[in-house]
């Protein structure tokens, strides 16, 4: 409809199709679409900022092939993937946003999915976002956590929304605030027949993928303003090391049971088949936050980045990849 509308978008799929999908150089493509180089080079890159071109690479580099088998054997997990560095500051959006796009592609393209429980976060909001198109207009996309927040900024709503409208399936959002204010709310909220329904939806998902947060000033549920500074202070003096959907583990990976997370509306832990659920994780700080949640037995299939990967990697394994040099 838009290409329809607007002439230089439809010149810029047709520019992009002849590159990407036909192999033409930019100069046979301005020869065929009678304009310069110049000019077809500049609409390529308008239709990959429109988000109109999505690239896929199968395979990883060696290094990070060697990773992912050093971390499946050192962490029990069923499967990793590990992500190029980049050399992107910061939190690496664009590696794990785009490998992590590849990941849930591949799993709704398998046949049975028809459930998809949702985390919340940056990270899993830029895998959507990397997302192609894909048909799936029977699949339930259901949220795991509470979806009330008081930043609009972090709210899952866009995350579980943008993903049915990538696949033409069905969104459900835990309509709780994700932090009650004592345990008896939590338990009135728990209550509610749309809670207990998503909930058993949740148990059902043939995939789950979820974020891990760090016991840090970065986390979403601080930086939401959903927690403060001193229950922070309180996680850490717990031993709390890494978060997944709401739970809280120390560095062994041993599920803390403390007052904050019995005020957190999010589905059981116990409620999810290990195997089944993806983590997608990665950046500065991360690797230690990351490993104890590995360390719980609750995750199948780690997606992260080349650096924190090789930060949870045995260290006679690090001596043989050498820290990547930018």
């Amino acid at each position: 409809m838009r290409a329809a509308m607007d002439p230089d978008l439809d010149l810029a799929l047709r520019c992009a199709w002849l590159s990407l999908v036909g192999g033409y150089t930019h100069e046979e493509i301005a020869a065929r679409v009678a304009t310069s180089r110049v000019k077809v080079t500049r609409l390529i890159q308008s239709a990959q900022r429109a988000g109109l071109v999505k690239v896929s690479i199968e395979g990883a580099p060696a290094r990070c092939a060697a990773l992912e088998e050093a971390l499946v054997a050192q962490f029990g997990l069923v499967r990793c993937s590990v992500a190029p560095d980049l050399g992107e500051p910061g939190l690496p959006l664009s590696a794990l946003g785009t490998l992590g796009a590849h990941v849930i592609r591949a799993a709704l393209e398998r046949d049975g999915i028809d459930v998809i429980g949702l985390g919340h976060g940056r990270t899993l909001a830029a895998c959507v976002d990397a997302l192609p198109l894909i048909a799936r207009p029977r699949l339930k996309i259901v949220s795991l956590l509470g979806s009330l927040t008081r930043d609009a900024a972090t709210t899952p709503y866009d995350v579980i929304f943008k993903l049915a409208s990538r696949t033409g399936g069905t969104g459900y959002c835990l309509a709780t605030p994700l932090v009650c204010a004592s345990e008896a709310d939590r338990g009135v909220f728990l209550a509610q027949r749309d809670t207990v329904a998503a909930q058993l939806a949740a148990s059902k998902a043939s995939i789950t993928v979820a974020g891990v947060g760090a016991v840090d000033r970065d986390n979403g549920l601080v930086t939401s303003g959903m927690i403060a500074p001193a229950e922070l202070d309180a996680l850490a003096a717990a031993g709390a090391v890494g978060e997944v959907l709401g739970a809280f583990v120390d560095r062994d990976g041993r599920p803390l049971d403390i007052e904050l997370t019995r005020r957190i509306v999010a589905v059981a832990p116990d409620m999810l088949v290990p195997r089944r659920v993806i983590a997608i994780a990665g950046g500065p700080g991360k690797a230690a936050a990351i490993a104890a949640v590995l360390r719980s037995g609750r995750i199948g299939h780690l997606v992260t980045d080349e650096t924190t990967a090789q930060a949870l990697a045995e260290p006679m394994m690090t001596a043989s990849f050498p820290t990547f040099v930018r």
